[in-house]
């Protein structure tokens, strides 16, 4: 880093470094923040981001490296000393009470007080100042639910204002915003700098990040990628250096014989995203990934197909015969069945054995005529499928709670092998699982293919869908922006058209 680019800086990291069990997020990651300059922090999924900013925010420690505000070693061991700072961090999930009046969540926690009681008064006099200051012609007595979400984060933005923040932190803020909220947003942002607020800016979405950074800094898997300046900023560039990793060789991918087509989506809209139809089909034996950045509509796509979500629109079709999937059950007797992304909530019982868990999804069917359980047919399944899925247990009677994410995992596969499905939805799959459970995972799934089995997974890893994809749907803001077929799949393609833009020449 040049010496013209820190002797202005309002903020510097230094060689910061954070790690959790079994996972280093952030390695000697150096970061310059100038005053007035909205600095684009970008990187895939899992890139160190948010963990990097939480730092700053005071919401986490690291471990190494150090902070300067103003060139000055700078101490942020909460969020109160960041504030203090002036340095404020706008969560992707807005941090205000929706219960209180806009003038209560602008002085949160710090209220003024009058005689011992908090100055009403006061707080609607001075908020309005702010709320000014964001163009927001709000009366501070409204509540603050009563305001759409565009406008809540201006009132957020208000917030960091009225401590004086210098360093503004935007975690994707445009995430659920409309079009023209979000260019309400950018015209915010650019008074800010004319006032002498420095932003960090953080965004899967390349276009935006174009649009309103003076510099980008690149992270990949906790490291620093690349800087780009003012000139350099355009698509393919901050694509070039946010991909590029060699892929680890622990995928043992095979040719298979695909067969007949085991499912067909025509027009599926879903409650989240209504305004894009999704469209595509699988064959049996078939693994298809999909791939997409955060809220890129992929989970709800999933649990619509598996009738976890209602559908408002479109027709799905199972060996050629339309479902009405308006429950998880028609999904399950129609051959299918979802491993979701959150297996400790929505994909087991965290505290029920082994054998409960396994068997839940086939009670239904192995039940005995009268209506009771079938213990003899529950306790071979059981036996069977820790077997199978090689599940390190030490017994069948093992409260799930306590076996390894990666056990865990198997657990919740195995529930659903032993009702044979034809279609097997999977979400995250390998997701905080270590490596070598991830191996017998992308073993159990080519496994399954080989039986005939059609595979949808959603993965934000990138050498997952590359390693284990026969081709890949790539969605991005809840539309599907294109289809790679084996020879088209690389990094550079899915970051593309996983940013809304087109395939790579």
């Amino acid at each position: 880093m040049s010496d013209s680019s820190t002797e202005s800086s309002v903020l510097q990291v230094r060689g910061i470094g954070k790690s959790f069990p079994g996972v280093r997020a952030l390695h000697e990651v150096d970061l310059v923040l100038n005053k007035s300059q909205v600095l684009g922090l970008i990187g895939e999924n899992g890139a160190g981001k948010s963990t990097l900013m939480k730092i700053l925010a005071g919401v986490q420690p690291p471990d190494e490296g150090e902070v300067l505000i103003d060139g000055e070693i700078a101490t942020i061991g909460s969020t109160r000393d960041a504030l203090s700072l002036g340095i404020a961090l706008i969560h992707q999930e807005l941090n205000l009470a929706t219960n209180l009046s806009v003038g209560a969540n602008v002085f949160l926690g710090r209220e003024p007080l009058r005689k011992g009681l908090i100055d009403d008064a006061r707080i609607n006099e001075e908020s309005r100042k702010y709320l000014e200051m964001v163009g927001l012609d709000v009366d501070p007595t409204t509540l603050l639910g009563d305001l759409t979400i565009g406008k809540q984060q201006m009132v957020e933005i208000a917030k960091a204002l009225s401590i004086d923040a210098r360093v503004l932190i935007m975690d994707e803020p445009t995430s659920s915003l409309s079009q023209a909220e979000t260019e309400y947003l950018f015209r915010v942002i650019k008074d800010l700098r004319k006032r002498g607020v420095s932003v960090i800016y953080i965004s899967h979405r390349l276009g935006e990040v174009k649009e309103l950074s003076n510099h980008v800094t690149v992270l990949r898997d906790g490291e620093n990628a690349g800087e780009l300046t003012c000139e350099e900023i355009d698509h393919d560039a901050m694509v070039r250096l946010m991909v590029g990793r060699d892929l680890s060789g622990h995928f043992a991918k095979e040719q298979r014989e695909t067969g007949e087509q085991v499912l067909e989506v025509r027009d599926l809209c879903t409650a989240v995203h209504p305004e894009h139809a999704l469209s595509f089909s699988l064959k049996a034996g078939e693994i298809v990934g999909v791939a997409g950045l955060v809220g890129a509509g992929r989970t709800e796509m999933l649990e619509t197909l598996f009738g976890a979500m209602p559908s408002v629109g479109g027709a799905i079709f199972v060996e050629g015969n339309e479902i009405e999937l308006d429950s998880p059950v028609v999904a399950i007797r129609a051959g299918m069945a979802l491993a979701p992304e959150d297996r400790k909530t929505q994909g087991l019982v965290i505290d029920m054995s082994v054998r409960e868990n396994m068997s839940l999804a086939s009670l239904d069917r192995d039940k005995r005529k009268c209506g009771f359980l079938n213990f003899a047919k529950e306790n071979a399944i059981t036996k069977a499928m820790i077997k199978s899925m090689r599940v390190k247990t030490p017994s069948d009677e093992q409260i799930v709670r306590y076996l390894s994410g990666g056990n865990q995992q198997k657990v919740v596969l195995g529930k659903w092998l032993a009702m044979k499905p034809k279609l097997l939805l999977l979400d995250e799959p390998t997701r905080g699982i270590d490596v070598g459970a991830k191996r017998e995972i992308y073993g159990l799934m080519e496994e399954l293919a080989k039986t005939g089995v059609a595979i949808l997974f959603v993965s934000s890893e990138m050498e997952e869908v590359l390693g284990m994809a026969d081709r890949a749907i790539v969605m991005h803001e809840g539309s599907i922006t294109g289809e790679l077929e084996a020879d088209e799949l690389n990094e550079e393609n899915i970051m593309q058209l996983a940013t809304g833009g087109g395939k790579a020449a």
